[in-house]
């Protein structure tokens, strides 16, 4: 049985990290991101580094996030559903 690293919110779209995994996951992925925001902000050389790091916080982690979440992804409205 596959164990899912993050369960959907109980209002709204998306996910909260639910075993330690997941807290890893989006700790790797916020640190990517200020990673390339620092980077973009030293030189203008490198901005193309920092545009990659940022890129690498975000897309492949929410694909990570989307498989790994319990019940998918859907809008929720709490009790309701």
């Amino acid at each position: 049985m596959a164990r899912y690293w993050f369960r959907q919110k109980r209002y709204g779209l998306g996910a909260t990290p639910n075993t330690w995994q997941g807290w890893v996951l989006v700790l790797v992925g916020v640190a990517l991101l200020v990673a390339g925001v620092v980077i973009n902000g030293k030189d203008p050389q490198e901005v193309w580094l920092g545009s990659l790091l940022i890129f690498a916080g975000v897309v492949p982690v929410s694909i990570i996030v989307w498989f790994k979440t319990e019940g998918g992804w859907r809008w929720r409205w709490g009790d309701d559903d």
